[in-house]
């Protein structure tokens, strides 16, 4: 039997969403902390010296003044976009069309598939995300090779075929039918073994006809459990667009609604320009928002409305969306999340951002229980962050009077070299 492993350093877990309550009240933080890892989960924390008294058989692992805290959890990216990631500036539906579409038609290879997904899983890694919700392609071979890659390397992770049976180049297209019977085959095969989960996926409604949105709404009646991920309100031109496929839809997440595909496990990309009414009716079902600032300033979007959505009390998860996303960096996509609540007038600080980034994407999918925190019975996904990781950082986090300013300065400049160490199912990557 493995030892128990226990790792010393400052640690950082939250008690609370400190959007809704004070920072001090939401956060436990300890400078000379310890957690103490046992068969891929976090048996307990508390202070070194009373953690190392009470487990003198331990290995220990003593990370000095780094900061131990629960591992990123992003909550909406495309692995198979990975190779064209920083593709040059074009507005959605023409960087869709010029750079996503062409690179996922590879992905009928399985040998393709397999070589991106593990140099996905092993770059975000390096960056410090231990779970994330990705869309795949529309070939089950792309489902096939993420959760492959990622069952060896003990990951929890969640993806789905996405599907599309219009708007799209033939080689990417499926029928409602077959996105039917792929998926379902693909849920039966993945669903909930060892940490995998099966996301029903479809990309948005301008890529699928009604007939295969209604079908996917079928499917996710008879799974439940399973969450579903698309997109919603991301551009102002896309939603001129769905209003024209859709003349009869109140509005664009009513092209969701009226097909069975709103719920409380879907989960919404982008969500920019929601109107009251669809705000109305995700507030109600308590779905899921989720966040992609590098994304969103990258192809020109727009900005989220963090603070208006979180003073309303809604689900919202926090991700890079790799490769709209400019960054397969969960600091960066923090540091992101900051500069756009500059620009609304609503700066987060530095333990909201945190939160978001484990807490708050962990719950927006509905893991909130098994990751996300550092706390007893959690599942062991942690990372361990040199909070002085670079000239730059290390001369402003010595003027730091407390965690958060000790922190901020690798929120905005940090990047994987930051990165000490990642553990992934109690196993040190």
């Amino acid at each position: 039997m493995d030892n128990d492993q226990l790792l010393l350093g400052q640690t950082l877990s939250f008690s609370a969403d400190p959007f809704h309550h004070d920072i001090a009240g939401s956060t436990d933080f300890l400078t000379d902390g310890a957690v103490l890892l046992r068969g891929g989960h976090i048996v307990a924390t508390g202070q070194a010296q009373n953690m190392r008294a009470a487990h003198p058989d331990a290995d220990i692992t003593n990370y000095g003044d780094a900061l131990l805290m629960a591992g990123f959890v992003d909550a909406h990216v495309h692995f198979p976009q990975t190779a064209m990631i920083a593709s040059w500036g074009k507005r959605l539906i023409d960087w869709l069309n010029s750079y996503t579409f062409p690179e996922e038609m590879r992905f009928d290879d399985p040998a393709y598939a397999a070589d991106i997904a593990g140099r996905y899983l092993d770059l975000t890694a390096a960056h410090g995300t231990t779970t994330m919700a990705s869309f795949a392609t529309s070939h089950p071979t792309s489902v096939d090779a993420f959760f492959t890659a990622a069952q060896a390397r003990g990951q929890r992770v969640i993806t789905g075929k996405t599907c599309m049976d219009r708007n799209a180049p033939d080689g990417l297209l499926d029928t409602a039918q077959s996105a039917y019977d792929d998926s379902k085959a693909l849920l039966e095969k993945w669903h909930g073994v060892d940490r995998l989960s099966y996301a029903i996926t479809p990309r948005f409604s301008p890529t699928s006809t009604p007939e295969q949105l209604s079908a996917l709404g079928a499917l996710w009646a008879g799974n439940p459990d399973c969450l579903m991920q698309t997109h919603l309100s991301e551009q102002v031109d896309e939603i001129e667009w769905v209003k024209s496929l859709f003349p009869k839809s109140r509005d664009y997440l009513d092209t969701y609604e009226a097909f069975g595909l709103l719920g409380e496990n879907g989960l919404y990309g982008h969500a920019i320009y929601l109107e009251d009414r669809e705000k109305r009716r995700l507030k109600e079902v308590n779905a899921a928002l989720i966040h992609c600032p590098t994304s969103n300033t990258f192809i020109g979007s727009g900005l989220f409305d963090m603070a208006g959505l979180k003073a309303a009390n809604m689900r919202v998860g926090l991700a890079t969306d790799t490769g709209g996303g400019s960054s397969f960096s969960m600091l960066r996509t923090m540091a992101a999340a900051y500069e756009i609540g500059q620009l609304r007038g609503t700066p987060m600080h530095a333990a909201q951002l945190l939160w978001l980034a484990t807490c708050g994407s962990a719950q927006s999918l509905h893991m909130g229980d098994k990751i996300g925190n550092l706390a007893a019975g959690y599942e062991a996904d942690l990372v361990v962050l040199d909070l002085a990781s670079t000239p730059a950082i290390a001369q402003r986090a010595t003027r730091a009077n407390d965690i958060w300013e000790a922190v901020f300065p690798t929120i905005m400049m940090g990047d994987d070299r930051a990165i000490v160490d990642v553990w992934i199912g109690g196993n040190r990557r």
